[in-house]
């Protein structure tokens, strides 16, 4: 009986405690080495990434050509995607610094409203809605978008994409500044 119970209570705490326990942007703190969104874009990026559905499964690869201007307060970033199966994709953001160091504003044609960012120590949490075309029709998919700066070249970022509160797929991503 006390077994039964030992395992009712343990499932307890994994539904309804784990949630609690999600990393917050302050938990890197003191991380290193610093994540400065504008310096890093400024110039020519390149990455590396792929999209897996939300059981884990590979549904697509991608490459992106990045070109970062920085003028005073603004990065202008000229995505080009290539797509494994051929397709090609252009996104332009314009991110603004906020007013308070390592907060950000974002617009991009495809992102719904405005995307919001946060940085601290190596890694920075980016937020926004964007509108995805799937055949005839369109869904506006929430994005979390972790990025973690590795070295003077590298950053890591992994998105997880949610419709209506679940998970539907993720995204992961490799940079490297040329």
């Amino acid at each position: 009986m006390r077994w039964k119970a030992f395992k009712i209570g343990v499932l307890v705490i994994g539904l309804f405690g784990l949630p609690g326990c999600s990393s917050t942007i302050e938990d890197y703190r003191g991380t290193s080495p610093e994540f400065q969104l504008f310096e890093y874009f400024d110039g020519q990026v390149k990455a590396w990434g792929m999209l897996q559905d939300w059981q884990g499964k590979l549904t697509r690869r991608f490459e992106v050509d990045i070109r970062g201007v920085v003028a005073g307060n603004q990065l202008t970033l000229d995505e080009d995607f290539l797509f494994d199966n051929g397709e090609k994709q252009q996104r332009t953001w314009v991110i603004h610094r906020g007013l308070d160091k390592g907060h950000y504003v974002g617009r991009a044609g495809d992102v719904i409203g405005q995307a919001k960012g946060r940085s601290i120590g190596n890694a920075l949490r980016w937020q926004y809605v964007l509108r995805v075309p799937v055949g005839e029709t369109t869904f506006d998919i929430s994005l979390d978008d972790w990025m973690f700066r590795q070295d003077s070249k590298r950053v890591f970022n992994r998105a997880t994409m949610k419709k209506w509160g679940v998970t539907v797929g993720t995204i992961t991503l490799f940079f490297e500044k040329q």
